[in-house]
């Protein structure tokens, strides 16, 4: 039977499992995927009478020479900071470093390498661009696996992300973005929310809103923008509901999408939860 907040249960949670994931990188023009925002998780942490909680907006593409696509921002949850991506590369540029790196840009004869994955534990590095003249740009870093390196005219595809049931679904998220390629643009299939790169001239595809996925590179054209972050909270629904949520916050709670369990969502905004 459902307990309701406040009846019959009578006790507050001090204890709750958690899914913090930042923003994803933009990606780079003529250039690498973003990395993957980062990506923390945990079955047991203490909570106390209260929390923040902030969602990490996703970073923005790059359309200059040199440069590299914007930095995720950071998601927090309690003590808990998932860091940004890292920014892909645009032509002439390695990719940034961050909690996954972003791919390394193109250029004709130099290798441009992948941002490395800072601070560690959270992704992976970005792949290196080709250093071809067809100019195949590297992937972003994801969750769980490394961007893939460019090929001449290839770029490299997002490294992967990973899944998680807190929510009773398995849902895969923080996939890095795809690098572009003068023909072909790298994959957004490997990672979860991630943007394909482009090939053959245009935009990429943006990272999805909600799951840290890194932004794909553009093709002769602005990289795309890394998607939003997202913190997930859940514990026993026999403890009771939480107690104050400010309208900072933009959520939703199920009792029901996880059998047993209550399950905050949280997508958008910042504001400290009393419990």
């Amino acid at each position: 039977m459902q307990i309701l907040a406040g009846v019959g249960a009578g006790a507050l949670p001090t204890e709750v499992e958690y899914l913090v994931i930042a923003g994803g990188a933009g990606g780079g023009r003529s250039g690498g995927g973003g990395g993957a925002g980062g990506y923390r998780t945990s079955a047991s942490f203490a909570i106390g009478a209260s929390f923040t909680v902030t969602i990490g907006a996703g970073g923005a593409g790059n359309n200059t020479d040199g440069q590299t696509g914007t930095v995720g921002s950071n998601s927090i949850f309690s003590t808990i900071t998932s860091s940004g991506g890292g920014g892909g590369g645009s032509y002439g540029a390695n990719g940034a470093s961050g909690s996954s790196g972003g791919g390394g840009g193109s250029e004709d004869a130099t290798v441009k390498t992948g941002g490395s994955a800072s601070p560690s534990g959270q992704g992976n590095a970005g792949g290196n661009g080709s250093g071809t003249s067809n100019r195949g740009s590297g992937g972003g870093g994801g969750a769980s696996a490394s961007g893939g390196n460019g090929t001449a005219g290839v770029g490299g595809n997002g490294g992967a992300g990973s899944s998680s049931s807190i929510t009773g679904t398995a849902v895969l998220r923080a996939g890095g973005g795809g690098g572009s390629g003068a023909t072909t643009g790298g994959s957004a299939t490997a990672g979860g929310g991630t943007g394909g790169g482009a090939g053959g001239g245009g935009a990429g595809t943006a990272g999805t809103v909600n799951t840290g996925g890194g932004g794909g590179g553009g093709r002769d054209g602005t990289g795309s923008a890394g998607g939003s972050g997202i913190v997930i909270i859940a514990y026993p629904d026999s403890f009771d509901a939480l107690t104050t949520i400010p309208g900072g916050l933009t959520y939703s709670v199920s009792t029901v999408s996880r059998a047993g369990f209550r399950v905050y969502t949280f997508t958008a905004g910042t504001g400290t939860v009393t419990v």
